[in-house]
C-alpha cells in the first residue's frame, strides 16, 4: 500500500460529490472546487476532512435545501463519505466578499489561493480576498464559540474525548498553532498544518512543543494511546492555549476589535487559569 492511497480515495469521493451536486443543482452550479489539504497537500487519513466548495448563481432557500439534502445523502454512503465538508455561496456574494450560504472568510481565501476545479467553470479570480482583519475576527470568533465553551474548557483539564478521538485531539492541539501562524503571514493567507507546525516549533518561547509534535505524528497515522497522550495534555494543553490567547488578545486590541470579543478572551484565560 502506498502513502498516496488515502488521498487518492478521498479525491475520488470529492469528484463523486461534485458530480452529485451538479446533478442536484443543474445550471445553478457554476463550479465545484476541491479545498483544504486535498488541494494544497498534507492530507491526513486520520484527521483531515474532504473539503468541497460550491459556487452558485444564487443562494436561496431551495438551493440550501438541495445542497443539504445532497450532502446528507452522500455522507450516508460510507465512513469516508462522512468526512465530506461543503462550503457554498453565490458568485455575486463571493465577488463582494460576503457570505450568503455557508462560506466563511478563511475558506473563501482558500478558494482564491488553492481551489482546484472539479466540475464547471473556474471563477476563482472573481472571488474577493478577505482582509487580514476579517480573518482575525473570524478565527477569534470561532475560538470563542467552539473552543472556549465550558464543556471544552473542562475537557482541557480533565480529558476524556481527547484521549480517544484522533480528529478532536489533533484539531484541539493544532487550531491555536494554525491561528497563531496565520496571524504572522503578510496577507493573512490560510496556513496549512505542516507549515504552521514548523513555524511554531521554531519559536524560542513557544510552550508545549512535545504536545504539538505528538499531534503532528497522530495526524500522520501514529496511534493515539491514552497513556502517552494524557501526560502530554496535562503538561502542555493549557499553556499552549494561554500562549495563543495572549497573542490573539494583543492582535485584537491592536486592530480595534469589538471590546466584547477582547473581554471574551480575557474571561477564557481566567477560566483556563
Amino acid at each position: 500500500m502506498t502513502t498516496t492511497e488515502p488521498a487518492v480515495a478521498a479525491r475520488e469521493i470529492a469528484v463523486e460529490a461534485a458530480h452529485a451536486y451538479q446533478e442536484a443543482l443543474g445550471e445553478r452550479l457554476i463550479g465545484a472546487y476541491l479545498l483544504g489539504s486535498l488541494a494544497y497537500g498534507g492530507y491526513s487519513a486520520a484527521a483531515s476532512d474532504i473539503d468541497l466548495a460550491l459556487v452558485l448563481t444564487e443562494a436561496g432557500d431551495d438551493v440550501r435545501s438541495a445542497v443539504e439534502a445532497t450532502t446528507a445523502a452522500l455522507q450516508e454512503r460510507s465512513p469516508l463519505h462522512r468526512k465530506l465538508s461543503v462550503f457554498w455561496a453565490s458568485l455575486p456574494a463571493l465577488r463582494e466578499g460576503r457570505e450568503d450560504g455557508r462560506f466563511p472568510a478563511l475558506d473563501r481565501l482558500q478558494l482564491a489561493d488553492d481551489g482546484r476545479v472539479l466540475v464547471g467553470s473556474d471563477v476563482r479570480a472573481e472571488v474577493a480576498r478577505p482582509e487580514a482583519a476579517e480573518l482575525l475576527l473570524e478565527s477569534a470568533g470561532f475560538a470563542i464559540a467552539v473552543l472556549a465553551t465550558d464543556e471544552v474548557t473542562a475537557e482541557f483539564t480533565a480529558p476524556k474525548r481527547l484521549l480517544v478521538d484522533k480528529v478532536w485531539f489533533t484539531k484541539a492541539v493544532l487550531f491555536p498553532v494554525r491561528f497563531l501562524y496565520s496571524g504572522t503571514t503578510p496577507t493573512g493567507r490560510a496556513a496549512n498544518n505542516d507549515e504552521a507546525i514548523e513555524w511554531y516549533l521554531a519559536q524560542p518561547d513557544a510552550p508545549a512543543a512535545s504536545l504539538v509534535r505528538l499531534a503532528q505524528r497522530v495526524r500522520a497515522g501514529h496511534q493515539l494511546e491514552p497513556a502517552e497522550v494524557e501526560p502530554e495534555l496535562a503538561a502542555g494543553l493549557v499553556p499552549l492555549y494561554r500562549y495563543y490567547i495572549e497573542a490573539e488578545s494583543r492582535r485584537l486590541r491592536e486592530t480595534g476589535a469589538p471590546q466584547e470579543l477582547v473581554d471574551a478572551f480575557a474571561g477564557w484565560d481566567k477560566r483556563l487559569g
